[in-house]
């Protein structure tokens, strides 16, 4: 059995088509819009509305912790516009495109700058939407856990500690633990490029000590310190950034 996983695609359409060849199934640990690419300030939801200067901007701020001016420049960008409306139209033209991209069968979770209750509309028979439950693939069992914990960035899908926890328990023993953040391990949190400590999971490290599943998959970190450690039997595996690699992390047994 061979599956292939991927994590923060952000807008990488024509690759996520292929992700899956070779292999007998995908899994998608979420983030699939693309809103801002810090790599690339041309790309996204948000210079296609404000241009590249304010993008070049944002990333400025964001990347140096100046918070409070990242949301002023905001806001004075927003005035005016209907900030619902625009960004859900320009999620419904990613996700129209994304979903159909997505081979058959895909598993995916969302991801925190995901929009889950759009995702019902677009995803195909051939895609199963998991959050804070299992799916049987390939004879082993793999819990899946969507979205992010809260932050400063204040991105789509970030909840409270405690319902994020919540998600966590529902699953009981799993062999794969997949989640779109990592466990709160600093080394698999901390981005070498953005220079900061991104939030990981308490829930999913004592549940990584407590079940020992053979492995725990994540994404949300794009240049991770360390990509990979192992805590107790389990292999903890940040199985990259899609949108910059184009290329899908497998498991085989």
């Amino acid at each position: 059995m061979r599956v292939h996983v991927v994590s923060d695609v952000h807008g990488a359409a024509e690759d996520l088509a292929r992700a899956k060849d070779g292999a007998d199934a995908l899994v998608c640990l979420g983030d699939l819009v693309l809103f801002l690419d810090y790599a690339d300030h041309a790309r996204g939801i948000f210079p296609d509305l404000f241009g590249v200067e304010n993008a070049d901007r944002m990333v400025e701020l964001r990347t140096a912790r100046r918070f409070d001016e990242a949301r002023d420049l905001d806001r004075r960008l927003w005035d005016g516009i209907d900030r619902r409306a625009a960004i859900e139209t320009a999620v419904r033209k990613q996700y129209a495109e994304l979903f159909a991209a997505f081979p058959t069968p895909t598993y995916a979770t969302y991801g925190n700058v995901d929009i889950p209750s759009l995702w019902a509309e677009y995803a195909g028979p051939g895609t199963t939407v998991l959050d804070g439950a299992t799916a049987d693939i390939g004879g082993r069992t793999f819990g899946f856990v969507g979205g992010g914990l809260r932050t400063a960035m204040r991105t789509p899908y970030e909840i409270d500690d405690d319902a994020y926890a919540a998600k966590v328990d529902a699953l009981g023993p799993v062999d794969v633990l997949c989640s779109h953040i990592p466990p709160a391990v600093p080394d698999l949190c901390y981005d070498t490029v953005a220079r900061r400590f991104e939030r990981g999971s308490h829930a999913l490290l004592e549940a990584i000590r407590t079940l020992q599943p053979k492995y725990a998959l994540f994404g949300h970190v794009h240049q991770p310190l360390v990509a990979r450690t192992r805590i107790g039997r389990t292999e903890c595996v940040n199985v990259g950034h899609f949108n910059h690699t184009r290329t899908p992390w497998a498991l085989e047994w």
